[in-house]
């Protein structure tokens, strides 16, 4: 069964943004930003904390305008406070399938290990295109199978065991959407051209298991899930994690694999609105 809390909320994005940023999301954002050409206007989807939204910021000239959404306010809110005023961001929050902007507002739509958490993926890509210039590119990522991701692998395989009788899911969303294939087909049927998606590995490196091990526990709803089964166990779960994670990709430092699925796709000027 589902667990029904899954809200990114409490002091979640403060251990997401501490613990997990610089390790599994600061490096996909430097490889995503790094794809755009000079865009104008930039919206990006699902900014979380902000991760993306501060490398687009330093890659941009600051004349171009950026545009940070989220659904959850409470990643949203703290997103806001990491960034100064002067480095002009516009903050909304905003529905990935329902969003409130004109037709072709933008030149780019950007989202960062987002897409997987989209509950209508094709109503989702159908509005990346809606508000897309001509020309305009959607770029994004998504994780690749969770098992050629060592860290939440680990995480989700413990974390699994101590409640064998009903395992919390929550780790198996984000891993949920990276049959290439598909994405082309949803890509495709919303309109885009040029589709092209890429396998992207990299080495995550974090100074100390069990630093990585609070956030693999405590920056994601996973943590909501384990409470509402048997808070108690917490602290064995962490022991466990922070012992895995030291055996299988060391402790001081850790160095684990990941990889990710980068996939890119434009509106042509020969598209029509759908």
């Amino acid at each position: 069964m589902p667990d029904g809390n899954a809200a990114f909320v409490g002091d979640i994005p403060e251990n997401y943004d501490r613990y997990l940023g610089p390790v599994l999301f600061q490096p996909y954002a430097a490889d995503l930003v790094a794809r755009l050409d000079s865009p104008e206007n930039v919206l990006e989807l699902a900014c979380g904390t902000g991760i993306v939204t501060r490398q687009l910021r330093k890659r941009l000239t600051l004349g171009a305008k950026i545009v940070a959404t989220d659904l959850n306010e409470a990643m949203l809110s703290y997103a806001k406070q990491k960034i100064e005023s002067s480095e002009t961001i516009e903050w909304k929050q905003a529905d990935a399938t329902d969003l409130p902007f004109a037709d072709q507002s933008f030149d780019a739509v950007l989202c960062q290990f987002g897409v997987m958490f989209f509950p209508d993926k094709e109503q989702a890509a159908r509005e990346a295109f809606r508000v897309l210039k001509p020309g305009g590119v959607f770029l994004f990522n998504v994780w690749d199978a969770i098992e050629e991701n060592d860290l939440p692998h680990i995480a989700h395989t413990i974390i699994s065991r101590f409640f064998d009788d009903n395992p919390p899911n929550f780790y198996e969303i984000p891993f949920s959407f990276h049959d290439s294939e598909k994405i082309e087909s949803v890509l495709a049927q919303a309109g885009f051209r040029n589709i092209e998606c890429s396998i992207v590995s990299m080495t995550a490196e974090a100074a100390s298991a069990s630093e990585l091990t609070r956030g693999l526990v405590h920056g994601n709803p996973v943590i909501a899930a384990i409470r509402e089964r048997d808070e108690s166990q917490i602290p064995e779960i962490e022991h466990a994690i922070a012992s895995q994670v030291a055996a299988q990709c060391g402790d001081a430092p850790v160095r684990a694999r990941m990889r990710a699925v980068v996939c890119s796709a434009v509106r042509s000027l020969q598209n029509r609105e759908r």
